[in-house]
């Protein structure tokens, strides 16, 4: 993938949560910053725009000046730490962005001599705090805007937009997501607990809080513990995968990966059956 730095947006004064810190608020357990920082994982420099507070991976922390200037001052603030050719540009309020999305906007971006991509939503509208900027350009037009109106704060990023060659990448349903009210807060909630969407949100909670990078066949521990569960006991399950989670780890130190996960698995799962077969027999 193309290489990026990303700055994130994460000032502003939630006037719609009547204040409320938004990035600083979660859902499915972590911060909408924390799950917009998952998203942009790739890019060499991570910029956040806004106060400090914890967050699940580094990144370099900046301020707009004057404090609470708006869009494009932010913006510039976070420009000027960056590097790279291509910057990625987010808000902090997109619970379901995902790295998918990242990657085909870097894709069209990089394909065709455009200066930059954004996404539209379902509506085609344009989304330009989920867009991609080529650096150069992007720092020129600031420079411009700046000159011509005396500074930055206040003004809307579609003067930054409309002077840019940019592509249009259609969003998914979700991706432009973004929590303005408490009611979009309370959708989103909703929708990570759904039944085909809970364990996927749940694992990678914990694979966050647990600072994992792994990807596992969940359906091949959930067989087991199912095996576990009807062949030896019930609470056979959770100790049967937590075994096995340990067993691949110590198996293969820090080069660890899914297919120790699936090895130490498919032994547990045979010994479970063989439990089970002997119980059957008697």
């Amino acid at each position: 993938m193309t290489a990026y730095d990303a700055i994130v947006l994460a000032g502003g004064t939630a006037a719609r949560l009547g204040g409320a810190d938004k990035p600083g608020i979660r859902i499915g357990g972590r911060t909408l910053l924390d799950r917009v920082l998952a998203a942009c994982a790739g890019a060499t420099t991570t910029v956040v725009v806004g106060g400090r507070r914890p967050t699940a991976r580094a990144v370099t922390w900046t301020r707009e000046a004057p404090r609470g200037g708006g869009p494009l001052a932010a913006l510039d603030a976070g420009v000027r730490q960056t590097r790279a050719d291509w910057v990625l540009v987010l808000s902090a309020d997109l619970p379901f962005l995902a790295e998918t999305t990242v990657a085909a906007l870097l894709h069209a971006a990089a394909d065709g001599g455009w200066e930059g991509a954004l996404c539209t939503d379902r509506d085609g509208r344009d989304q330009p705090l989920v867009a991609v900027y080529a650096a150069e350009p992007l720092r020129r037009e600031l420079a411009l805007i700046a000159a011509e109106h005396g500074g930055l704060s206040g003004l809307p990023l579609r003067l930054l937009t409309g002077e840019l060659n940019l592509a249009r990448v259609p969003a998914g349903p979700l991706a432009s997501f973004d929590c303005d009210t408490w009611e979009d807060i309370a959708a989103a909630r909703a929708r990570i607990r759904e039944h085909g969407n809970v364990l996927d949100e749940w694992i990678t909670a914990v694979k966050n809080e647990l600072g994992i990078e792994l990807d596992v066949d969940t359906t091949v521990l959930l067989d087991l513990a199912r095996d576990a569960a009807h062949g030896v006991a019930r609470p056979a399950a959770p100790l049967t995968t937590f075994l096995v989670g340990y067993a691949a780890a110590k198996a293969s130190g820090d080069d660890g990966g899914p297919e120790a996960v699936a090895e130490a698995a498919r032994k547990a799962a045979a010994l479970a059956m063989r439990w089970a077969d002997e119980n059957e027999s008697q």
